[in-house]
């Protein structure tokens, strides 16, 4: 059978559907990226925020769609939207065959088959007569047994010997070092949808690595919730497992990018960032998400630090870590939040600096700490906090980039502008896909320099957040 795939939500999302894609082929299966052309259809489902549960919602009633109407025989939901609310879907929607949650991953070969799935009952939306999707606000009773009971949260952890059809460009991939969280964020859903942290073995790791540089893959983006508690998991005492795995995974041939995202503020070791000093295929780029500055909001959070200890962290990464790439992430509109702690919050950027932010406006999530608050934040005063504090933030970047003219740098080719075929599209050390800026390519012959290609460049000009650059030397593959 043919089986087509849409994945939503994050790259840790992304791997779970590399993986099922890996085994539905295995299976004897072929993958489509037309869905108009598949036999049977999945969705993998992201339910973070209110936004992404009706960007789920509405693929799946656009995929049910071509169930109704077109070739495909069966639809399977899998993911987050699928771990809180399986019931719901299938009573709302129909047409859906097969719902695994997070930990089912494995399941997926059953579900294409015909195999069916537990469940739990849980309330999320209503459809409409004109089959739109109405998202429910939160109800008491939501949160079901199955999330009420530790022992029966997802435990389910790929390994190297598990399939992976990769759908990202072949010069790089993701790679899960570890899934869950043992953290409680007041805002946050997570560990209830994927279960208590759980790290993989560092032979695990290395092995498809190793398997994925043999495959052609230059970039290596190392993905978990919470990447620097790699290894205590196992061992409290153990500080220095994430250490060891980015130093075995330098001495992988052929590779030349190792990139760590998703970075935790009381979890970055000096271990950690000694071996991010001394791997030089380790790039010097430090994703943490921050979440605010506030200490009444980091407190109401339930975050650990201080803007104080926030400061000094980064200072002493910048120290180590000479040129390091700066990247967080901010949520305004929490419940109580002042205009005094958004004023905190945009002093300690205007303080630190960072090189790349993203801003998100809180929104409430059923079975979270914070759900029980009021959220006394109008949504138009949260979109005005956004608003103030991108604008701070596009200030800064506007007088670094202008400041990077006449820099050279290093950067890989990804292919094609977005925007023009005949325009090249890549990024710095500094620039993760899909989230950051890129840089575009002039003076150069976009058939010189294919995909994966990496070049020595001049940066010439700087385009709001993105960067126009020349190749002043192309390095082989």
């Amino acid at each position: 059978m043919k089986i087509g795939l849409v994945s939503l939500g994050c790259p840790k999302n992304l791997v779970d559907s590399e993986v099922m894609l890996g085994l539905a082929e295995r299976a004897g299966h072929e993958i489509t990226g037309d869905a108009a052309d598949a036999d049977v259809l999945v969705v993998n489902t992201c339910a973070f925020i209110d936004s992404a549960k009706q960007e789920s919602i509405n693929t799946i009633l656009e995929m049910a769609q071509h169930k109704t109407s077109g070739r495909a025989r069966r639809l399977v939901v899998t993911g987050c939207l699928a771990e809180r609310y399986r019931d719901e879907l299938r009573e709302q929607i129909p047409e859906i065959d097969a719902v695994l949650g997070t930990g089912e991953v494995d399941h997926i070969v059953g579900a294409i088959a015909g195999q069916p799935s537990a469940s739990a009952s849980v309330s999320l939306f209503r459809r409409g007569a004109d089959g739109s999707a109405e998202t429910l606000g939160p109800r008491a009773d939501r949160t079901s047994a199955r999330h009420r009971d530790a022992e029966v949260l997802p435990t389910y952890l790929y390994d190297a010997t598990t399939p992976r059809r990769l759908t990202t460009p072949g010069h790089y991939a993701y790679v899960k070092i570890a899934e869950g969280c043992d953290y409680n964020c007041a805002f946050c859903i997570i560990p209830k949808l994927r279960g208590a942290y759980r790290s993989r073995d560092e032979a695990s790791v290395v092995a498809e690595a190793r398997a994925l540089a043999a495959r052609g893959v230059k970039e290596l983006l190392l993905v978990s919730q919470d990447t620097t508690f790699y290894g205590i998991d196992r061992d409290r005492q153990d500080r220095g497992a994430l250490g060891r795995l980015l130093r075995a995974l330098n001495a992988i041939e052929g590779l030349e990018w190792i990139r760590l995202l998703y970075l935790y503020p009381t979890t970055i070791t000096s271990e950690t960032i000694d071996a991010m000093a001394a791997c030089d295929k380790v790039v010097r780029y430090v994703d943490l998400p921050l979440q605010h500055a506030a200490a009444a909001m980091l407190k109401r959070m339930r975050r650990p630090g201080t803007r104080k200890s926030y400061e000094t962290l980064l200072a002493n990464l910048r120290h180590a870590l000479p040129g390091v790439t700066l990247r967080t992430t901010f949520v305004v509109g929490f419940p109580g939040e002042t205009e005094a702690d958004v004023d905190e919050l945009v002093d300690f950027i205007k303080t630190v600096e960072f090189d790349h932010v993203g801003v998100f406006t809180y929104s409430h999530e059923e079975g979270t700490a914070a759900a029980s608050m009021a959220d006394d934040v109008p949504d138009t005063v949260k979109r005005q906090r956004q608003r103030r504090v991108m604008q701070v933030q596009q200030r800064i970047v506007a007088r670094r980039q202008k400041a990077r003219v006449g820099q050279r740098a290093r950067a890989v080719v990804d292919g094609p502008s977005k925007e023009h075929e005949l325009v090249l599209q890549g990024r710095l050390s500094g620039q993760a896909p899909e989230v950051d800026p890129v840089v575009f390519f002039t003076d150069c012959d976009p058939s010189e320099y294919p995909a994966g290609t990496f070049v020595d460049v001049e940066v010439v000009d700087a385009a709001g957040y993105d960067l126009i650059v020349k190749p002043v030397e192309a390095l082989t593959w």
